[in-house]
């Protein structure tokens, strides 16, 4: 998967959170994308999205560290 293709899913996932839950969106896109993550890189992949912010790299990280715990409903 391209960076820029994660960074528009990221983009998405955060735009259509609720207010209340677009922290949590970030972590589900680093558990749900985690592979493709590590392949291109966690950075690259916050400043091709809405976001920009390099702090939300570390949402996205404890995310990719959470997909090796955790199963998706």
């Amino acid at each position: 998967m391209e960076i820029k293709e994660l960074g528009d899913i990221l983009s998405q996932m955060y735009s259509d959170a609720p207010k209340s839950e677009k922290v949590t969106q970030i972590l589900l896109f680093g558990i749900k994308y985690s592979n493709e993550v590590k392949k291109v890189g966690i950075k690259n992949v916050v400043q091709q999205s809405v976001l920009r912010d390099t702090k939300y790299g570390s949402e996205v990280s404890k995310g990719t560290k959470l997909s090796k715990h955790v199963i998706l409903k």
